[in-house]
């Protein structure tokens, strides 16, 4: 069965592998891909259309209607890109405050509506590489993710299962399992299989007691 599906990114983020015959590409270009093959999909795209030109609407404006887009999704997928973050407080940037919807569960008329499924996108950077956010680490077998760039929404919903499986290598202790309540995935490799990755952000969800979970910016 499909689900809702919001979308959150920083728009126009140019750190980001170029799309060919796409120049200059940012982060939004990508996320134009995913929308054509969720229209192509039983899933509903709950997301901001390209077409829709929010430039022009207050803060206010702009947060109902995208809680409001929000609140009727089950499943959001953040794209994490390496130009996300701007420099100025986390709790005047939209990223932080979509995800954090995303996580509180609501009201409204007598409606309610649950925690989402969080899914976590790394797209390449301008050299089409993912080593800004992932070290693959040879000699143990495991993969770093450099959480210190995220937003702390999503990096404190990173490896935070209440009993996690662990293993030690070279006196690093590495997470098996499922051990993040936001799971990511390359863009490359969640392309090409974007229902089985939904579907393993869903598996997650459907155990989210097993997570400490932090909902607030």
């Amino acid at each position: 069965m499909g689900k809702k599906i919001f979308t959150s990114y920083k728009y126009a983020d140019p750190n980001v592998r170029e799309i060919q015959g796409i120049n200059p590409t940012t982060a939004r270009d990508y996320v134009n891909i995913l929308q054509t093959k969720i229209d192509a999909s039983d899933h509903i795209n709950k997301g901001e259309d390209d077409g829709e030109d929010m430039g022009t609407l207050a803060d206010s404006t702009i947060a109902s209607k995208l809680g409001d887009k929000i609140f009727d999704s089950s499943v959001t997928i953040v794209f994490i890109s390496k130009g996300m973050k701007d420099s100025i407080p986390e709790n005047d940037q939209w990223i932080p405050w979509e995800i954090s919807y995303s996580l509180h569960e609501q009201s409204r008329l007598g409606i309610n509506s649950k925690t989402n499924a969080i899914l976590g996108v790394i797209l390449p950077d301008q050299l089409g590489s993912y080593d800004w956010y992932y070290r693959h680490n040879p000699d143990c077998n495991s993969t770093t993710h450099m959480t210190n760039k995220l937003f702390t929404i999503l990096r404190e919903n990173m490896f935070n299962i209440k009993t996690p499986q662990t293993r030690t290598c070279n006196g690093t202790t590495i997470y098996e399992g499922e051990s993040s309540y936001i799971k990511t995935a390359k863009w490359d490799d969640f392309i090409g299989s974007i229902n089985w990755y939904i579907e393993k952000a869903l598996e997650i969800w459907r155990v989210r007691d097993l997570y400490t979970i932090r909902k607030n910016v």
